[in-house]
Order: C-alpha cells, then structure tokens, then sequence
C-alpha cells in the first residue's frame, strides 16, 4: 500500500522559515519519474509549488516561490523536502507532495508540463501552513 505522509507545516511569522517534509512507503521515490510539491489555499484551485524531477534531478518552482524555496530528495530516507524560507501570508495554504509516473511525454516539455495535477498518482493528505504575525 502506497501511502505518502507531510510534515513540518505549522503557524509562523512572515519572514521565518518551515521545512517540509514527505516520507513514502510502499513505493520508492528514486522510481517515480518526478515528485511535486502543490498547495492549495481556501477557495482556491491546487497549484504546482515546485517538482524535482528524478532522471537527473531538475528543480522547478513557480514564479512566486522561485529563490525563497528548495526542493530536495534524501534517497537513503526516501524523503522529499520543501525548505520554505522568506515566507509571506500569501504562502498560507495546505502543501502536499505527490509521486509523479506518468514519465516524459512526446509533445509535452517536462519544464512546462511539471505543474499539471494529471501528471500525479499518489498524493498525500497535506499539512497545513500558516503566515501570520
């Protein structure tokens, strides 16, 4: 049973830092083609955060977090992370992380593809971040 579990999420001021976290079991990470990061905020669609992409370890991020977040892969933990620094209110949502099998497809460059929530299979249940002073 594929299960992926986030952590780390919590209420923290505008400028302070998380670091999230996303443990699997029942698959490993290094054999999905990719692994994301979304969130959504209230009232709002999910939206791709960022995306390592596991064949040689590419990183995209949205515009908004471009150069405040670092997404990264621990192999031996099996373990993703988004480390979240300068945060803002506007980063206030639920993050989730998810698998990505669907692979490269023909007509569809992975670095504008990444964020496509139909690329995903598993996904955890989310973990909660709130700015606020």
């Amino acid at each position: 049973q594929v299960q992926l579990v986030e952590s780390g999420g919590g209420l923290v001021q505008p400028g302070g830092s998380l670091r999230l976290s996303c443990a699997a079991s029942g698959l490993t990470f290094l054999e999905s083609y990719a692994i994301g990061w979304f969130r959504q905020a209230p009232g709002k669609e999910r939206e791709g955060v960022s995306s390592i992409n596991n064949s040689d370890d590419s990183t995209y991020y949205i515009d908004s977090v471009r150069g405040r977040f670092t997404i990264s892969r621990d192999d031996a933990k099996n373990t993703v992370y988004l480390q979240m620094d300068s945060l803002k209110p506007e980063d206030t949502a639920v993050y989730f992380c998810a698998t990505d099998h669907t692979g490269p497809i023909y007509d569809r460059p992975y670095e504008t593809d990444w964020h496509d929530r139909s690329r995903y299979d598993y996904w955890g249940q989310g973990t909660q971040v709130t700015v606020s002073a």
